[in-house]
């Protein structure tokens, strides 16, 4: 019998074990765990985004701060904001949310963020930090950890003797998990668009990550019976099924053919996405730990 991951689910113990952390850390000391998330423009995806991490942020008893900037912001005021939060001793975590409107080049601004204070886990001292191994010290990209929390609830902390793929190589997500799976033991192999065979690569994996943007590529042929299949994108397709003009949600991958041979799989929607917003709110309370010169809970 297949598992179907609840991602909703999952998220919410995680936010709940981040509510009890957070609470802890102001009755031991008094500090009070400060998010600060930016948006600039009129992107509705990305309003609504922002607008559920700021509502979580409160819900996890945060002090959640909001910087709403219009469309024609300079690069110069968006970096000088970013220095102001920088230096702001309340905040533990800034965001700023992406994409940027065209003219702005997002690379600087995400680099000019404290990488103590970067909970999106996009700073180059964080990215080093992971390739070499120190999880303890620097702050891991959101999606990539929270797929991890699913792979460790299914196969445990260590990986050892396990086969991981990870399909994508994207510095966002795909180099970041990969460094996950090989940090918990497991032997990795990273494939993307250039990989000759895929689908041979993919059925060694006991643990198959994809994350390539290319709705329901992995077929269930490309599984080894019994893996673990963890589903990391988020495509829109028409629907016509539903009416003229309407469209579903796919992930990478076949659904229900691959979930008749995997033993554990997570769905779109309602898998790895979820975590995302949680494990922002663990890196935040992860930093402000950090800052108050406590030990970091785990997630």
């Amino acid at each position: 019998m297949t598992t179907v991951i609840d991602g909703k689910q999952v998220a919410a113990s995680v936010i709940d074990a981040v509510k009890t952390a957070s609470q802890a850390l102001t009755e031991q000391t008094g500090v009070k765990t400060g998010l600060a998330v930016v948006i600039v423009g009129n992107d509705s995806a990305s309003h609504a985004y922002v607008s559920s991490k700021s509502k979580m942020a409160k819900e996890c008893g945060f002090t959640s701060v909001q910087h709403t900037l219009p469309e024609e912001t300079t690069q110069e005021e968006l970096a000088t904001l970013v220095q102001t939060l920088n230096r702001d001793e309340s905040l533990h975590g800034i965001l700023v949310q992406l994409p940027l409107p065209k003219h702005l080049n997002s690379e600087p601004i995400i680099q000019s963020i404290l990488p103590e204070k970067d909970v999106d886990g996009l700073h180059v001292v964080n990215a080093g930090k992971l390739a070499t191994g120190d999880l303890d010290g620097g702050l891991v990209s959101c999606t990539p950890a929270g797929a991890m929390v699913f792979v460790k609830r299914t196969h445990g902390e260590d990986l050892s003797g396990l086969n991981a793929v990870v399909i994508g190589r994207s510095n966002l997500f795909g180099k970041p998990m990969a460094q996950l799976l090989l940090a918990a033991n497991a032997t990795v192999t990273i494939a993307h668009s250039r990989t000759k065979d895929l689908a041979s690569v993919c059925r060694n994996a006991d643990i198959l990550v994809a994350a390539v943007g290319r709705p329901e590529m992995v077929k269930a042929d490309w599984v080894k019976p019994g893996a673990t299949v963890i589903d990391v994108g988020i495509n829109r397709v028409a629907a016509p099924e539903k009416g003229e003009g309407k469209s579903r949600l796919v992930g990478d991958v076949a659904f229900e053919e691959c979930a008749k041979v995997a033993a554990v799989i997570t769905p779109v929607p309602g898998g790895v996405g979820p975590m995302t917003i949680a494990m922002l709110m663990a890196n935040t309370v992860i930093a402000a730990y950090r800052k108050a010169g406590k030990a970091a809970p785990k997630f």
